[in-house]
């Protein structure tokens, strides 16, 4: 704190010689005059003073017979000193400031963590919609209706916080590992779910642990069914429908349907060949918009430019709109060249390995296949005809309205029998 202070009023360093030095300092004391950072270097000293203190000197110089000269100056009152005559520089400081003044009032970063379910792509388009996005000025965002709005608009997130630091936006978000069906909030009963089949096919495996099934092995089903009904029927003696009981329907239930693949790969391909010549020229922007600098035009035909680009920071989470980087023009000429047969065995079955990666990815199985690959002069082609099996079911609310009440002479609780049961 005392070094900022004696910046702000400015001090130099001295210094000092003569017969009475040590007389000098001595009647610094006295009359209140700090001097600091004391060194001898035999026939002189060299200290700290004061700018005020520095005047006072002269009559003590005077009266010790001794000498005082200065050797370097610090603090705000020599910079301004030399501002003055460096009024370019100086108006550019001033003009630097009142950016940074005015873009510290806009968001210039936004960063979501906790995602997992939720891409950050499709997070920014929401934020998008919502007008939340990189350039709008702070007092425009509203937290806490951005909070309420992710979790009403999001069932799997469970828990936002929405913060400002500096010029970033930080998004915290908590997910829900599984969906949640919550209960009627004026009945309390659970709303009911139907198991739908989001594809076509054949049923080849069922087993229902909650709801009514409503297909069967070998069943043909089209996209939208409703393979496993989450109104379970409560019945009247005379096996009218009494009322519905409403579940979330669960079952394991596999769809089998064919489908074809066929992916062609020419035997002629164009290959990049880099010369080895190269430019590299700096580059910024300013928000959406990019400058190269270069000198002259690009003297390559063919060429390939790469490189990165850095916003500007000033603390951890301030940042301006500006961008700065290096780029590299690389020259290359385009040639074709001809795959031989083992290259395209190769090509053909990396192909397939993607064919079956993805299809794993999606939990797919393969229970039957015919693979063929037709060759001629120009290109290869694939052909895949594959029987294949998956879970094409989805969770959707229930159609099933409830049973209109009619006023009628009271009857017995009749139980509901569940799939599998035996009545007692």
């Amino acid at each position: 704190m005392l070094h900022w202070v004696q910046y702000i009023r400015g001090y130099v360093t001295i210094k000092v010689w003569g017969y009475s030095t040590e007389r000098l300092l001595n009647l610094c004391g006295n009359h209140d005059i700090l001097v600091w950072d004391i060194v001898s270097h035999g026939d002189y000293h060299t200290m700290n003073i004061s700018v005020q203190g520095f005047f006072a000197l002269k009559p003590l110089l005077k009266k010790t017979g001794t000498k005082a000269s200065v050797l370097k100056r610090y603090g705000l009152p020599f910079f301004m000193f030399k501002m003055k005559r460096r009024k370019i520089f100086a108006a550019g400081f001033i003009c630097c400031m009142l950016f940074w003044m005015l873009t510290a009032g806009y968001i210039w970063n936004i960063k979501i963590e906790g995602n997992y379910v939720l891409t950050e792509d499709v997070l920014l388009d929401y934020l998008e919609e919502k007008d939340v996005h990189v350039a709008m000025k702070k007092s425009r965002l509203k937290i806490e209706d951005l909070e309420k709005a992710l979790r009403e608009d999001y069932d799997v997130i469970t828990w936002t916080s929405v913060q400002l630091k500096g010029t970033t936006l930080l998004i915290y978000i908590k997910e829900n590992e599984t969906p949640d069906y919550a209960q009627n909030s004026q009945t309390g009963e659970t709303k009911g779910m139907d198991l739908i089949a989001t594809r076509s096919g054949t049923v080849s495996y069922i087993i229902t642990r909650s709801g009514v099934p409503q297909v069967a092995v070998g069943d043909s089903v089209e996209e939208g069914d409703v393979l496993v009904s989450g109104a379970v029927p409560v019945f009247n003696e005379d096996t009218t429908v009494r009322k519905y009981q409403y579940v979330e329907s669960d079952a394991d239930i596999n769809l089998r349907y064919t489908e074809s693949v066929s992916v062609k790969k020419d035997i002629l391909y164009e290959e990049k060949i880099y010369s080895g010549r190269q430019k590299d020229m700096a580059m910024f922007g300013i928000k959406d918009k990019e400058w190269n600098l270069r000198l002259g035009k690009i003297p390559y035909e063919e060429y390939d430019i790469s490189g990165e680009k850095k916003q500007v920071k000033l603390l951890d989470h301030l940042y301006l709109p500006l961008f700065y980087g290096k780029k590299t023009v690389q020259e290359y000429q385009t040639v074709r060249q001809k795959h031989t047969e083992a290259e395209m065995n190769v090509l053909m079955q990396e192909e397939w390995s993607k064919i079956i990666s993805t299809l794993d990815e999606k939990g797919v199985q393969i229970t039957e296949k015919n693979v063929t690959i037709k060759k001629n002069e120009k290109n290869w082609v694939l052909n895949a005809h594959m029987q294949l099996e998956e879970s094409a079911v989805k969770l959707v609310p229930t159609k099933t309205a409830p049973v209109a009440v009619q006023e009628t002479e009271e009857t017995e609780d009749i139980p509901v029998q569940e799939p599998g049961e035996t009545a007692q």
